[in-house]
């Protein structure tokens, strides 16, 4: 069974997935920052 990529191979699908990884980059990076930041500050830091 051989998959056929030809279906994929339109400019739409290229901007739907860069669109979806963009995204997922910048949720990342913002959870990082507004979850990850202060858990370094408030807990990691010796009294």
């Amino acid at each position: 069974m051989a998959l056929d990529l030809q279906r994929f191979d339109h400019p739409a699908w290229l901007t739907g997935v860069g669109t979806v990884v963009g995204y997922g980059i910048i949720l990342a990076i913002l959870t990082i920052v507004l979850f990850g930041l202060p858990y370094l500050v408030f807990f990691e830091i010796p009294a």
